[in-house]
Parts: structure tokens; sequence; C-alpha cells
């Protein structure tokens, strides 16, 4: 994320290890304990070290992105790492980026939207000089994993959920091959590369506008 203007980046530090705070996902690290992972849920103090500032000062646009993309592309160590790390690479005053990369593990496409929101609502706070005033969450992911969990059963017991269904998939599969054989416009490789063509569409801003409003209204 590019950010011009005027920023508080002591601000900015404290509202990432605000939202760490209030998301356990983002400061869970998964050990193996006898071969098997397990959660293991951090204090807020010890998930810190996910916030940096780096001197960009002098650099050019490509080691600025190289830079960045390097934080984008780290592999998390997930037994001893928080799936969570943000970093803001100061280029002058007025000028800043911020990288921000989360573990699928932690996060989906899904909690972009949440996250940006909570970390705004925690900068804007501490710009101000006061801990964010959020409702603290009523519910977090551990606690949708254990419902799931009491919900479907385990797949030991055989009158469980979560075994039912296994034994119907089972049979309902039973003889799949794995390939559909769909009609395509060149051979399927034999192993997949997921490499796609690219298209470029342009359209007016105001097209773009009435698109985004129509999508809100039918969420």
């Amino acid at each position: 994320l590019g950010i011009s203007g005027a920023l508080d980046a002591g601000a900015l530090g404290e509202a990432v290890a605000d939202v760490v705070g209030r998301h356990e996902s983002l400061r869970t690290v998964f050990p193996a304990v006898d071969g098997v992972p397990e959660q293991q849920i951090l204090d807020s103090a010890e998930a810190r070290a996910v916030w940096g500032v780096v001197d960009a000062a002098g650099w050019s646009p490509r080691e600025l992105d190289e830079e960045a993309a390097a934080v984008v592309r780290h592999e998390f160590d997930l037994a001893a790492e928080v799936p969570f790390r943000a970093r803001l690479f100061t280029v002058s005053a007025t000028e800043h980026r911020l990288a921000l990369a989360v573990h699928h593990i932690a996060g989906d496409g899904s909690s972009l939207a949440p996250l940006v929101r909570d970390l705004l609502t925690a900068y804007r706070a501490r710009c101000a000089g006061a801990a964010p005033s959020w409702v603290p969450l009523p519910v977090q992911y551990a606690d949708y994993a254990l419902w799931q969990h009491r919900a479907l059963g385990d797949e030991a017991d055989e009158d469980s959920v979560l075994a039912r269904q296994m034994r119907y998939w089972e049979h309902q599969l039973r003889g799949f091959e794995g390939l559909l054989e769909l009609p395509t416009d060149r051979p399927h490789p034999v192993v997949a590369g997921h490499h796609g063509g690219q298209i470029t569409v342009e359209w007016p801003a105001e097209l773009q506008q009435r698109v985004q409003s129509l999508a809100r209204e039918h969420e």
C-alpha cells in the first residue's frame, strides 16, 4: 500500500499491535507435539515482532518494490512465527510503503476488509492519543473450530455426523478416477501449470461506480 502525506509511524505501529491483540488468529503458532500440530495463542506482548520500520530514503523504485515483495513472499515458520507481519518503508516524510503479509492459515481474501478496517480504526485512535474503543470480539476463530468439532463430531466415532458424511462421499466417489473429461481447446497437460491468459477491458468510471453500487445493493 502506497501512502502519500503525513503519517505517524509510531501510531501506526501501535495500531498494528492493537489489531494483533484483537485477533487471536494473528498471534497463533502451531508447534508440533509428538508430531501433531497444536494451536498456541501467544500473549499480545509476545507478538510485537510483527512490526518493523525500514528507512528507504534514497532507494530506487525497483529496490522498494523488491523489498516490499520480499515481505509478502515471506515463508512463515508456523511452529514459531505468528502468521502476520507488517513493514513500513519510509521513503520520505510524506511518502511511505506499507507491506502486510498474512499466512493463509490465519486469513483469506474475505479477511482483508475487516483487517484494514480495524487497522484504520486503531490508527485514528492512536493518532488522537487513545486506545481504540472497539467492543471486544465475542467469538474468536478457536471458538468456531470448537463449535464445528462439537457439531460434526470425531471421524473415529462411526455414529458422528462427520463419519456419516465421509462414508456417503466415499460411496459416491467410488471408482472416480479424478479427472472430468470436458471438451477443451488444447490438450490437457500431464501436470497442471495453472497458467492463464489475460484480457484487458476498459470501461468508463461511471459504469464502474454503477457496478459497485449494484454489488453492494445485492451483497
